[in-house]
């Protein structure tokens, strides 16, 4: 496979902040994946960067961090167009999505929800560690997307900054004008730091190229956002300090609409009208309902010889509604159909020592500590029916990282992990659910028990910073995973627990990679191949109408490349290509799009004329994926829809007013592409097959003082 991977010629990002100045800034560039502050260029493995620079400029185009991401990280699946990332895998498998490295992923019941936790104004930074691991423990089979908050500054003074907006269709105005406005105060006074960030949203309503207001499932018309953030800090002296932050997030459509639901595999599209009441969209407003966040860290920076401790505890409440759906009927009890709610409260505690010695042309630095994590998540229904039983989890897990850097230019890293998790589920009932009169489950009595997974996963990875122009890694991660239990335990099939296959996976991660630097130019490639014994993946049984996971060996591999070249001082241009495929070994068949999104390409480029003008334009192109035939009615099912490519370009610029004025603009979809996102095309499930905006048009004005 290895030679495989070596013959490519198209390959990946290792590393990228794209058009943030020449591209060897990027050595200067610290990242916090390995759970220790360290320069980006000591990393042997892949890893995006997006900048707050980047953030700001996508943030006039769109405030979704969906969108933001699909466009900066090759190897993230293209953006869904709603409130939900499922489909959107990174590298083929689910990312673990985190603020400030805590996780806000509901693993146990995984909603794909995680993505949307908080707004792109609060951020400084967003990293992205591609490919498994089990540094941050359960979750993270596809990687790490770890949102960094900003910090208030370390200037004895006081800034602030307030930004005013308005989203509209600029295909049909009518209904579609929505307001948004953020603020951020911070400052500093003796040992004391603050930041507050706020941010409201109203949505209109969301049009396509055609002016029709887009499919209300996972939708963003008339949706109601509000974002509020604090970090408050006390420094007891230069090398301790204690850290306070506390995150609440709301993001749910009110609307007074209702579908008109299509079929994707005749080519016709959901959209939404206005309709009487007994017909608009039914149950409570979808989307995260005021989710928390609030975390304590203490830092010393030398809690003893050449050593950093870092503790922090944390705590998580969230309750994630979802539509109300026809599929989770029972007509013999009276329900024509139901609406679920992920709830999941976590309690955790971390504690992280880094030590750093110096021998002779030798710097080894060891990061270690214990991770505990309490974990209860639950899928009930509004109407109190039970689709997802509690499950209890507690994690306790002790690791050890090593990193060594030899004569300056040879990075070793070496880890283990070793986790142990006891998951507690008690006596339950599958739901009897009718996707038709004559489709019905079969409900089961189901015995509980506490199940035990202690699992020892290893990492090893080597950088030689040979010169400039080649400076070539290979990076081996394991990552331990028991992602989405509860989708087993709703389906299951026998009535004991412990007979369900919930055992742990293991996933196996390898790549190669290289970063190359040419005066003004940067590129960065890498392929990567990852495996595992039990994957999760969806088979429809045609006799109940339910989709059943599927547990099979699976092999994903891929490469992604990207280019970063700075033309001049005030001209800069990016462009990275991402490829994915991978199957189940055992079946040799392909993994739907629930999993392995199509090949794309993006490009960015960056102008600014003047001091106070600058222009951003970014293009993505989303290519074909047809791996499946359809069923003898001609019918694609599942996530096995055939996807057809499209492209997108936006535009976004700002003026300087004044000194502490600024207005700026930004157009979506800048041509008007009539297209379905590609998991629109690719999902046949109902409601799914929405198209993606139309032209949409932000104009705003920001305020800083």
């Amino acid at each position: 496979m290895f030679k495989t991977l070596l013959s490519l010629t198209a390959l990946a990002t290792s590393a990228s902040s794209f058009a943030n100045g020449a591209p060897n800034d990027m050595e200067r560039i610290v990242v916090s994946g390995s759970r220790v502050i360290e320069s980006i260029d000591e990393v042997p493995a892949s890893i995006t960067v997006i900048s707050k620079k980047q953030i700001e400029a996508h943030l006039k185009v769109n405030p979704e961090l969906q969108s933001l991401l699909a466009q900066m990280v090759p190897g993230l699946a293209p953006d869904t167009g709603s409130s939900s990332n499922t489909g959107q895998s990174l590298r083929g498998r689910a990312p673990l999505v985190m603020i400030d490295g805590v996780p806000q992923s509901t693993p146990l019941r995984n909603g794909s929800l995680g993505v949307k936790t908080i707004d792109p104004s609060a951020l400084a930074r967003i990293e992205v560690i591609k490919g498994a691991t089990s540094v941050y423990g359960n979750g993270a089979s596809g990687g790490i997307i770890n949102y960094i908050t900003k910090q208030a500054t370390t200037k004895d003074t006081h800034e602030g900054l307030v930004s005013v907006s308005s989203r509209f269709s600029a295909v049909k105005v009518e209904e579609s004008a929505g307001a948004r406005v953020s603020a951020a105060v911070n400052g500093k006074v003796k040992s004391f730091d603050y930041l507050v960030t706020a941010s409201y949203e109203e949505n209109g309503v969301q049009r396509d190229a055609q002016g029709d207001i887009l499919g209300l499932q996972y939708g963003l018309s008339d949706a109601e956002t509000q974002n509020y953030f604090t970090k408050l800090g006390y420094e007891f002296d230069e090398q301790k300090r204690l850290e306070f932050s506390y995150n609440y997030f709301s993001s749910q459509q009110k609307t007074d609409l209702g579908d008109v639901p299509g079929d994707i595999n005749q080519g016709q599209k959901t959209y939404a009208i206005h309709v009487p009441e007994a017909l608009q969209k039914r149950g409570k407003p979808q989307g995260p309902d005021g989710n928390e966040n609030i975390t304590v860290k203490y830092t010393d920076t030398n809690i003893f010889a050449n050593s950093q401790m870092t503790l922090d505890v944390y705590s998580q409440d969230i309750e994630n509604v979802f539509f109300f759906s026809l599929n989770l009927a029972n007509p013999d009890e009276g329900y024509e159909g139901g609406q679920s709610i992920i709830r999941s409260e976590k309690r955790g505690a971390r504690a992280t020592f880094n030590s750093v010695f110096d021998f002779e042309n030798v710097e080894a630095r060891f990061i270690y500590g214990i991770d505990a994590l309490q974990d209860t998540t639950s899928q009930p229904l509004v109407d109190g029916r039970v689709w997802v039983p509690e499950m209890d989890m507690d994690s306790v897990a002790g690791f050890l990282q090593t990193k060594w850097v030899i004569n300056d230019d040879i990075i070793v890293k070496a880890g283990v992990r070793r986790e142990s998790i006891d998951l507690s589920v008690d006596d339950y009932e599958t739901l009897k659910l009718c996707i038709s009169a004559t489709q019905c489950s079969i409900p089961l009595q189901v015995k509980g028990d506490t199940i035990d997974y202690d699992a020892t996963t290893y990492n090893v990875a080597v950088k030689y910073n040979l010169s400039d122009a080649f400076s070539p890694f290979f990076n081996y991660s394991q990552g331990s995973d028991i992602t989405d239990v509860g989708r087993l335990l709703r389906a299951a099939t026998v009535d004991d627990i412990g007979l369900i296959q919930t055992e742990a996976s293991i996933i196996d991660n390898y790549e190669v990679g290289f970063t190359s630097i040419f005066d003004q130019v940067r590129i960065e490639v890498a392929a990567y191949r990852s495996t595992s014994e039990l994957g999760t993946t969806n088979s429809f049984n045609e006799v109940t109408g339910v989709y059943e996971p599927v547990r099979a060996p699976q092999e994903i591999w891929g490469y992604e490349g990207i280019v970063d070249y700075r033309v001049s001082d005030t001209l800069s241009l990016m462009a990275t290509y991402s490829y994915v495929e991978g199957k189940d070994t055992q079946s040799d068949t392909y993994l739907g799009s629930r999993q392995i999104s199509p090949p794309k390409a993006t490009a960015n480029i960056n102008w600014q004329p003047l001091d106070t003008l600058s222009f951003t334009v970014s293009y993505l192109h989303v290519g074909d994926r047809k791996r499946f035939s359809p069923n003898a009615d001609g019918d694609y099912v599942g996530d096995q829809g055939p996807i057809s490519s499209y492209n997108l370009i936006n535009l976004s610029g700002q003026y300087q007013l004044a000194e502490s004025w600024n207005a700026f603009m930004g157009i979506e979809n800048l041509f008007n592409s009539d297209y379905y996102p590609a998991r629109a095309q690719a999902y046949t499930y109902g409601g799914y097959n929405i198209k993606g905006l139309g032209t949409t048009a932000t104009l705003g004005v920001s305020y800083s003082f």
